[in-house]
């Protein structure tokens, strides 16, 4: 894994400064390679052929830089590459060569997570791509004169002075609860596609793109097998995501360890592999402490187990773990994320996770009213939402028939916000700015498939949320730690297979994840089998109401940024619990707009 950045045309910048902002990247090595006005930058983690693997790989008229691992890389050595002679044993060599050799069609055979920059001196261009998922960032600076690309975005808002604020894409923010897709706080600064490879003419700047795998075509293919052959499906090709995360390293590798059963079977599957698996989990005081049922799993597989307690240093790490980002992050479980990170880079620089798995095989609760056609029904009696009371406790009846009525009452991108983030929608009426146009559009170009709801909905999620939160919160939390997390559920193998199986594969009733609740019975134990969803799930309005109450009211309180775009009579209301609305989503909606002061603070 590493940290990558370019520029093309005229930058007043010290390459090394640039190299130091990317330094927690790749620690083990910093080089850069010069070509006309182009400029390809480099830091190492030394993962693969430690010795011999440096970057910018130069081949013939190539240079490639390359963040990432291509996991398959010497399968495709032996099938696809006869007559290459190899000088290293490194997958940025073999990635060069499947590019020369085969172009775009490369990537239907590729398994891995990767953003990449390769130099054609030939035909002056610059070829850049990220993988099917968007594990790996890298975003770019164009003003129509030069451009800047790199793996973070704090890398270009160090380097190109006075970036100007995209106050519709703030906006969007505060509406979602993360930016969208390929959408970042500063005019000019975007992030490339994921599954797209780009073509940037060198002389003109001009970019073509090219999409090279959509989520939404993989659901139009059905698997016929009986389901007895889909689990045994599955569980060979999770064998394989994992073997293959495992073996694709000279050094040794963890596995984050949360009490659900995606982390759990990755840990159960993983430790076939290795004699001793070290496992990482997360402690807190009170009812969000999963590390009992983490335990379990540890103990069965005999890991060499840790526990990280949260509690420790919140209020002086929080503007560090909000401001790494580079904009404005609301999901709490960066912060959990961060500190188990931080742990288990004592011990290995690599992790497995269980990241995808909710995404592929259904593992949220609103998808369970969606497979089951609940909303549908709802909706005859979404008059009456306008007319009930606010729910205030999360986990009582009416407040599932609350929002029941409430996302029944909603379309198009109402409907996706209204069951997934569901930040300040109900409480204020933001402009339907341009970003939010496109997203809707996007929601309604999925929305009229001829696919299940259910389907639709996973595919929004992948396309979304997994894409501009999820994988976001993990690559920065790990990265900011000089460790690499590896995601067998996004496999190449794995995006594949799971959107060809039914729907009742993957909600069965009101049980989430059904197919994997069933791989899992043959490895883990029955108690975690029946578990809800987990993940590294953290006590927000405890944070918000106790440990974090007052630098959240300090900064909200007085002439805050967030009155930009939220009424101060609002804010100092929700600050006074003087607003109807539930904890939970009181506490979010505080921490969102605390998240924007934070970053706000650094410009």
């Amino acid at each position: 894994m590493c940290g990558i950045a370019g520029t093309i045309g005229s930058f007043t910048c010290d390459i090394k400064e640039i190299q130091t902002k990317l330094f927690h990247r790749g620690p083990d090595a910093q080089t850069h390679y010069r070509y006309n006005n182009v400029n390809l930058i480099h830091t190492r983690l030394s993962i693969q052929d430690r010795e011999h693997g440096a970057q910018p790989f130069l081949y013939d008229q190539y240079a490639i830089i390359f963040n990432g691992e291509i996991y398959n890389h010497l399968a495709l050595r032996t099938t696809y590459l006869q007559g290459f002679n190899f000088s290293t044993y490194s997958d940025t060599e073999t990635l060069l060569y499947m590019y020369i050799k085969y172009r775009h069609k490369m990537f239907a055979m590729l398994d891995g997570m990767f953003a990449f920059a390769i130099l054609d001196k030939e035909k002056n261009k610059l070829i850049v791509s990220r993988d099917r998922a968007g594990k790996k960032p890298l975003y770019y600076y164009s003003d129509g004169h030069r451009l800047m690309f790199a793996s973070e975005l704090n890398v270009i808002k160090s380097t190109v002075k006075n970036l100007v604020i995209d106050e519709a894409s703030i906006q969007t923010y505060l509406r979602c609860g993360f930016f969208y897709k390929d959408m970042t706080p500063y005019h000019n600064v975007s992030m490339f596609d994921a599954g797209t490879m780009y073509e940037v003419d060198l002389a003109t700047l001009g970019m073509k793109k090219e999409q090279y795998f959509s989520m939404t075509e993989c659901y139009h293919n059905n698997f016929m097998g009986t389901f007895e052959s889909a689990l045994e499906g599955l569980d060979e090709a999770l064998h394989k995501s994992i073997k293959d995360r495992m073996m694709a390293s000279d050094i040794e590798v963890g596995a984050f360890l949360s009490g659900g059963i995606d982390s759990s079977l990755v840990v159960a599957i993983a430790s076939e592999y290795t004699k001793k698996l070290k496992t990482f989990t997360v402690k807190f005081e009170g009812a969000y402490d999963e590390s009992a049922l983490a335990r379990i799993t540890a103990k069965q597989y005999e890991t060499e187990h840790y526990e990280i307690n949260i509690a420790m240093n919140l209020k002086d790490d929080i503007e560090t773990i909000v401001q790494s980002y580079g904009e404005p992050f609301m999901d709490s479980s960066a912060i959990p994320s961060y500190y188990v990170a931080k742990e288990a880079k004592k011990y290995v620089s690599v992790v497995l996770n269980g990241d995808g798995a909710d995404e592929l095989f259904g593992g949220y609760r609103r998808y369970v009213p969606i497979a089951n056609h609940w909303i549908e029904k709802a909706s005859y009696f979404s008059f009456l939402y306008p007319l009930l009371p606010q729910a205030h406790n999360k986990k009582t009846v009416y407040n599932y028939l609350y929002r029941l009525l409430s996302i029944a009452s909603k379309r198009g991108l109402d409907f996706y916000l209204g069951a997934t983030t569901d930040i300040f929608e109900d409480a204020y009426r933001f402009n339907q700015t341009s970003i939010m146009r496109a997203m809707s559009k996007d929601i309604e170009n999925i929305s009229t498939q001829a696919l299940s709801e259910l389907s639709k909905m996973l595919i929004m999620d992948f396309d979304i949320l997994l894409h501009s939160d999820l994988l976001k919160k993990m690559d920065i939390a790990t990265m900011q730690h000089s460790l690499e997390a590896r995601s067998p559920f996004l496999s190449k193998y794995l995006l594949e297979f799971a959107p060809t199986l039914k729907d009742s594969y993957k909600i069965k009733g009101r049980t989430t994840k059904y197919i994997l609740r069933e791989l899992a019975r043959k490895y883990l134990s029955v108690q975690l089998i029946s578990q809800p969803k987990r993940g590294f799930e953290v006590p927000l309005k405890q944070w918000v109401e106790k440990d974090m109450k007052e630098p959240i009211f300090d900064a909200l309180m007085h002439h805050s940024y967030s009155e930009h775009f939220i009424d101060k009579t609002f804010i100092h209301a929700l600050l006074n619990k003087k607003i109807d609305v539930s904890d939970e989503k009181r506490a979010k909606m505080l921490w969102t707009m605390y998240a924007l002061e934070l970053w706000k603070k650094q410009q």
